[in-house]
């Protein structure tokens, strides 16, 4: 492991702790600690002075409205890499596409996630548990989705993180033309809540963290595996979603933040449905095919301080290289890792310290760039932001080494 690797996973699980011995924890079993917050995390006893302010994600910018779902889905031909008892392997999915009507407002998270959340990053305040669960949502519950068929974008969200870090670029897209179904992968997040009143934690940080991240690769091959699944259950004969007849599945992504980015190049090794890939600061632990992704096109977005093309990740520019066909290696100048998640967001509002890009600002340029990708890519819409700089972005470098 080189040593922006060696970093990287210390970062990541210098803080894990033990869990229970039991692998399903209720709510009051004790959290796991999300490894992609390790370190930004400091004691909060009393919330910050926010007036009457309310936790809002940043609106969608696009021209429709946004519905939400939520499926729950068990593969059980596959046995679960961290819990090897537990019945198949299990995800939680949430669904946001375009709308045809509004509706009663989706709620962020629920308040045993929310909890978690906050635990692992050192929050002691019930209130903020609840407006964490309660923040500002701009998706509606199970409306019916805009007339026509939309690509679809599956999500995967960093290691320790749940899919709803991942709601504003979600909502987002969605509102663009979407159909985009953002991932929880069990025993890898802080708190998933699942049916029947559970709430899975990060057993997954335990194993890696025994391990040295000498097992990054399972991470990512499981991953892969989750996601092909859903593309499954989504688009075959028998759809899991009552809306299944909207997703256009000739046109197909993936994204993902950390580990889930890292996870795309597995994903679409192994599935020739996935067109095209975006890997936001994740840290590669596969070897391209020797045909790279068979000329699929390919944005590398990431921290400028670490991923650069003389930065201290070189898993970037060894993929780099391997890659053929359109691809992109873009920098965002003062983000951090999390800067490409809700993280800024909530952490500003829970009065954490976060990277020096103002948290709007780093929303937008996510959107923007992703958004552009696929717009490009999976709909045939020439994109000028991908073709260099751009003033309204100055944040972001392009880089072709």
């Amino acid at each position: 492991m080189n040593k922006m690797m060696r970093a990287a996973a210390a970062a990541l699980l210098a803080c894990a702790v033990a869990l229970p011995a039991a692998a399903t924890a209720s709510a009051a079993s004790g959290p796991a600690v999300p490894s992609d917050l390790t370190g930004l995390s400091r004691t909060v006893t009393v919330a910050p002075d926010r007036g009457d302010e309310r936790l809002r994600m940043p609106a969608p910018t696009g021209a429709y409205g946004v519905g939400s779902s939520v499926l729950h889905l068990v593969d059980r031909s596959r046995t679960d890499p961290w819990v090897p008892t537990a019945d198949g392997r299990e995800l939680m999915v949430t669904l946001h596409y375009p709308a045809a009507r509004p509706g009663r407002p989706a709620r962020y998270a629920t308040e045993d996630e929310a909890r978690l959340l906050l635990e692992a990053v050192k929050v002691d305040d019930p209130a903020l548990e609840r407006e964490v669960a309660r923040a500002r949502t701009y998706s509606a519950v199970d409306v019916r989705p805009a007339p026509g068929r939309h690509p679809l974008v599956v999500l995967s969200p960093g290691f320790g993180m749940a899919r709803y870090t991942l709601t504003s670029l979600a909502e987002d897209l969605a509102s663009r033309g979407y159909v985009v179904a953002s991932l929880d992968h069990a025993y890898e997040t802080s708190g998933t809540s699942f049916p029947g009143g559970r709430t899975l934690t990060c057993v997954a940080c335990t194993v890696m963290s025994d391990s040295g991240w000498s097992k990054g690769s399972l991470v990512t091959g499981t991953r892969a595996d989750d996601a092909r699944f859903v593309l499954d259950r989504l688009t075959g004969s028998r759809p899991a979603w009552k809306y299944a007849s909207s997703i256009d599945a000739s046109r197909i992504g993936m994204a993902g933040h950390s580990v889930g980015g890292a996870s795309a190049v597995p994903a679409m090794a192994a599935d020739r449905r996935i067109d095209a890939g975006v890997n936001m600061d994740g840290t590669f632990w596969d070897t391209l095919p020797a045909d790279g992704l068979g000329g699929r096109p390919f944005l590398l977005l990431g921290a400028d301080e670490y991923h650069r093309p003389s930065g201290e990740d070189t898993t970037w520019n060894t993929t780099w290289k391997g890659l053929s066909g359109d691809k992109y290696w873009l920098t965002v100048d003062r983000a951090d890792h999390l800067g490409f998640t809700d993280a800024p967001v909530l952490l500003r509002h829970l009065g954490l310290p976060y990277g020096d890009l103002a948290a709007e600002r780093a929303v937008a340029v996510t959107r923007a760039y992703v958004a552009a990708f696929f717009d490009e890519h999976l709909r045939d819409r020439e994109q000028p932001l991908l073709d260099g700089p751009d003033p309204a972005h100055p944040e972001v470098v392009f880089h072709r080494p």
